[in-house]
């Protein structure tokens, strides 16, 4: 949590909150609050959280900060997005379930939306000079910000030399040996867990952080008032909403193996991006090489620099970026239909992954919750967490290093040296104009603090001017 602090999250105005008195939420207020917070959503999990921070904790006191701070570690330990699953979680304890659902969903709807048409846009007009240049751009600035993430997560994981081990052997795993995401995840964490209980003193301790709270929240007097009891553990409802979720996630998938087949593409998405939604531990960075690997590789829904272009589009939209899913989905069932029109396919595609994505991360609420005072503190469960965020950063690395390769190299090869597997990029496919522009977007990042958000627009503005002069050639 000290990572929050560090990023500016956390800034209590106390000469505020001594006038404020906290009232009564009605569901309809909150509703347009979260909504709000969907559409104002920008800049990545750290700055969805301070925006939250900022609306519920320094703004309308609903929540105090302890008790923000304590929610946001138990969703930063769960796959799936954290600052969507931090509003859901807030929404369940105000309102309950149909809080939760609420402000989960209107955190996601106005960033699908906005990549649907984005990536139909894509799909069907790519081809277009004016939209091929303006991702000409994007996709050496998301090389930017690639790297920008690696330094930033390795900023905050690498604490000792034990995880900058863990952080290279990740690398080496699934960069050399092509080790499975999902299995560099499973033996971080193992690790962890394992290496606690022989060497405590080598992995770092939980923080401590303890926050004055001036006046009741929202939350507070609900709790005096004996409003949350619906936040008490309890087996049977936790049963009961295990059986719902499973099924609310299971059953499109059934259905659409009994409508189209094993082999529709539609079918494939659901099976693998429910997969993926059980391991994007440490955001989407992480498992955007897992994704993009399978997708390009294994499935060929996408081509090798088409991953940075959704990036693109997931980084200059409100929501959280494993929305860049979506636009997989979008595109792979866009070529291959099978028997529905390309679009429609498309928006079914779409559909299917981000229902798949997104249903677990309510699970993992819902049902664990009411528990988190149990996680509390607890040494082994945070040695394996340091340990799996320390394995991310060697994804990352990974994610960055393929990235970079195929934004500056227009063909890359492949080495096999037993087990072993090196990318070769051919030297004279070079692409000057993309080194360029990534080389300018780093500048913009590292040496002037730019941003995101206008370090992505402008590197689009610089493509377009560099296709439209006719200096970049094809």
């Amino acid at each position: 949590m000290e990572d929050v602090l560090r990023w500016g999250c956390i800034k209590p105005i106390y000469a505020s909150l001594e006038s404020f008195e906290p009232r009564e939420v009605s569901f309809a207020e909150a509703l347009r609050v979260w909504a709000r917070i969907g559409f104002l959503s920008f800049g990545g999990p750290a700055g969805q959280v301070a925006l939250m921070h900022q609306e519920l904790v320094e703004r309308r006191r609903w929540i105090d900060e302890e008790r923000f701070l304590h929610a946001l570690n138990y969703c930063m330990l769960l796959p799936g997005p954290e600052a969507q699953q931090l509003a859901t979680y807030i929404g369940w304890l105000m309102h309950k379930t149909r809080g939760g659902i609420a402000a989960g969903v209107l955190f996601v709807l106005p960033g699908f939306v906005a990549i649907l048409g984005l990536s139909a846009l894509y799909a069907g007009f790519r081809e277009l000079p004016a939209v091929a240049a303006l991702f000409f751009g994007l996709k050496a600035a998301v090389l930017a910000v690639v790297v920008e993430a690696v330094l930033r997560v390795g900023k905050r994981a690498l604490k000792n030399r034990l995880m900058v081990a863990v952080a290279a052997a990740a690398f080496v795993g699934i960069f050399f040996f092509r080790v499975p995401f999902p299995l560099v995840v499973l033996s971080a964490g193992l690790f962890g867990l394992v290496g606690m209980r022989l060497v405590p003193s080598a992995f770092p301790e939980p923080a401590n952080i303890k926050v004055d709270v001036l006046q009741a929240t929202v939350i507070e007097r609900m709790a005096e008032a004996g409003e949350l009891s619906h936040t008490r553990p309890s087996t049977r409802r936790s049963l009961r909403v295990l059986a719902v979720c499973l099924g609310l996630w299971a059953l499109p998938i059934l259905g659409l193996l009994v409508g189209f087949g094993r082999e529709s593409v539609l079918v494939k998405e659901a099976v693998f991006f429910s997969k993926a939604a059980v391991v994007t531990f440490g955001g989407a960075y992480a498992v955007l090489a897992y994704i993009a690997q399978r997708a390009v590789e294994t499935y060929g829904w996408l081509r090798p620099g088409e991953m940075l272009d959704g990036l693109g589009l997931a980084e200059t939209t409100p929501g959280p970026l494993i929305l860049v899913v979506q636009f997989v989905g979008f595109l792979g069932a866009f070529r291959n239909p099978g028997a529905l029109p390309p679009m429609l396919a498309g928006l079914a595609g779409a559909l299917v992954t981000v229902w798949v994505t997104f249903v677990p991360c309510f699970l993992w609420i819902f049902v664990g919750a009411p528990y988190i005072e149990a996680l509390r503190g607890n040494r082994s469960l945070h040695a394996a967490l340091s340990c799996i965020t320390a394995a991310v950063v060697g994804v990352i690395l990974n994610l960055s290093i393929w990235f970079g390769l195929h934004v500056i190299f227009r063909q890359i090869g492949e080495l096999q040296l037993g087990p072993i597997r090196l990318l070769m990029p051919v030297l004279a496919s070079v692409d000057a104009a993309s080194a360029v522009l990534a080389i300018l977007a780093m500048l913009a990042m590292f040496r002037f603090k730019l941003g995101v958000p206008k370090t992505l627009a402008a590197s689009a503005l610089l493509g377009v001017a560099w296709k439209v002069s006719g200096v970049g050639g094809n």
